[in-house]
């Protein structure tokens, strides 16, 4: 499997409100029969614990075997990096997938990739897939945004970043809060090529 494969995606969540979002993404990637580079920040981990009262443990190994279990995901098909693995696939070129996700993704991370910095792995494998021109998807969960948070976002979309907000749309007429997550996991499966039955397209309904 090359660096370049579509079946291989890095998926980071960040310490924004919104996990949720991040690991329902990662359960239907791994339904999908992808390969999943994960990356956890530090802040990401205390939101887990706030918002969905699980706690992910303190070794790439350990998140890796947690995650592997929840998801029945294949031996080795979630493969987690710390925070500083400098060796890992992502932190090259030569070894990252061709598309990354950020869901959910902090402002703070939004500012660090924007201004090319490279202080953490998350922020290294986006600078990556900027350089190497591959696919960035980026789903920001703030509000409201200030002119630096909105001037963040056209930079990076000016360098052909997805801008995706954790903005869930009502016309399909949600019924639960996992309603509203699956609405914008979909759109970021459409955006990664990857068939999806979460929510139908607009007008398919009249097809």
């Amino acid at each position: 499997m090359n660096s370049s494969n579509p079946e291989r995606v890095t998926l980071a969540i960040t310490g924004a409100s919104g996990a949720q979002y991040g690991l329902r993404l990662l359960e239907c990637l791994v339904a999908a029969d992808r390969q999943i580079f994960f990356l956890v920040s530090r802040a990401a981990k205390v939101v887990l614990a706030t918002e969905m009262d699980i706690e992910l443990g303190d070794t790439a190994e350990a998140i890796e075997q947690y995650l592997t279990d929840r998801y029945r995901a294949a031996h080795k098909q979630i493969r987690v990096f710390g925070e500083d693995d400098w060796m890992s696939p992502v932190a090259s070129g030569s070894g990252a997938p061709s598309s990354m996700v950020i869901c959910p993704c902090s402002t703070g991370t939004l500012s660090a990739i924007a201004c090319g910095l490279s202080n953490n792995l998350t922020q290294r494998a986006a600078t990556v897939v900027l350089k190497e021109r591959r696919k960035l998807i980026i789903v920001p969960r703030e509000a409201p945004y200030s002119e630096i948070h909105l001037e963040n976002m056209l930079k990076l979309s000016r360098m052909g970043c997805v801008m995706l907000p954790a903005s869930p749309g009502f016309y399909n007429r949600p019924e639960t809060v996992d309603d509203m997550v699956d609405f914008i996991v979909a759109r970021i499966l459409d955006q990664l090529g990857i068939a999806q039955e979460l929510m139908p397209s607009w007008g398919s309904h009249s097809l």
